[in-house]
């Protein structure tokens, strides 16, 4: 067992700027000392500073330690506005989510378009306390409010044809500046993404429409999104405007740009490394230590057995 030091306060047990603010009204709350992010968001939703989704609360029956709502919202990845992590919030401050409809198409009964919006109140939300772990070699734990990505399928009536789920994200040059300019030339857009259809039904993966009981930030891909969090977030497409069924596995976006470095499956797994680093260890965003990291991110009783067979060192 690793031991744990105590070298003080982090960066998520920071007060936020809008608790600060209405100090005086959170002292009959005790919240006037130090207490953990995820407490502090909701307080802040309880007092209507920040917007209350209603959503079933997630029991964190794997006592995850939540990443900050700052750094959730701080550090992260979004091509289409910019290269850089922290100034993904800034540009993307003015995005349009409303309204916002997706197209459903491909091997399905009927081709459909929703809004989001009507999607939000057909199904009852939850939170689901997950890990993500970048490709990259950081990792955070998030806590998304959403909905099973099975209950889309569902209403889609899928032929048995399908075999895959394949998923686009926003193709919009005046709202995505990275679209037009082009800094990471690797990259064709719109961004692609694909699950094959058994691990789009799996209880786990899920469609994300907001975090820490709030809708989902602009830098995080609002309107919705999908998570699958035995994957490398770059699974996890943002901002989805388009979900097809077909029976072909689909190209997916970084697997296009480079096929030995990105796969299709793209599952966690410690034992196979990125061509140019390891992953058997983590940087947690927000402490100081690194973890190891964990074979299907932590997810493997629930997943392991859709990969049953394969060799996931050449299926990486």
């Amino acid at each position: 067992m690793t031991k744990k030091y105590n070298l003080g306060l982090k960066d998520k047990d920071v007060t936020p700027e809008a608790l600060y603010n209405k100090r005086r009204d959170f002292i009959k709350l005790g919240a006037a000392s130090v207490v953990a992010s995820g407490t502090l968001m909701e307080l802040l939703a309880k007092e209507n500073i920040i917007p209350k989704m209603d959503y079933k609360k997630d029991p964190n029956k794997m006592n995850l330690d939540l990443t900050s709502y700052k750094d959730i919202t701080n550090y992260n990845n979004f091509y289409e506005y910019t290269v850089s992590k922290k100034g993904i919030g800034k540009l993307s401050k003015g995005f349009v989510t409303n309204p916002w409809s997706i197209k459903v198409d491909g091997l399905i009964e009927k081709d459909f378009e929703v809004d989001v919006e009507d999607l939000i109140k057909k199904f009852s939300l939850e939170e689901r306390i997950y890990r993500l772990r970048c490709v990259e070699g950081w990792s955070m734990v998030v806590p998304w409010v959403g909905f099973e990505l099975s209950h889309i399928i569902k209403m889609a009536k899928p032929l048995s044809s399908a075999k895959y789920i394949k998923f686009e994200t926003l193709l919009d040059e005046d709202q995505f500046p990275d679209q037009k300019r082009g800094q990471l030339a690797a990259i064709n857009y719109p961004y692609v993404e694909g699950l094959r259809m058994d691990e789009a039904l799996n209880p786990l993966t899920l469609i994300a429409v907001g975090l820490y009981g709030n809708k989902m930030p602009n830098q995080n891909g609002a309107p919705i999104r999908l998570v699958v969090p035995w994957k490398y977030g770059f699974k996890s497409i943002k901002t989805i405007t388009r979900i097809s069924f077909v029976d072909k596995q689909p190209l997916n976006t970084w697997e296009e740009a480079n096929s030995h470095e990105y796969s299709f499956y793209a599952n966690v797994n410690p034992n196979v490394d990125h061509p140019r680093w390891s992953q058997k260890r983590e940087r947690v965003i927000g402490q100081f230590f690194k973890r190891r990291t964990e074979m299907f991110n932590g997810y493997g009783n629930e997943v392991a057995s859709l990969y049953k067979g394969m060799d996931l060192r050449k299926n990486f």
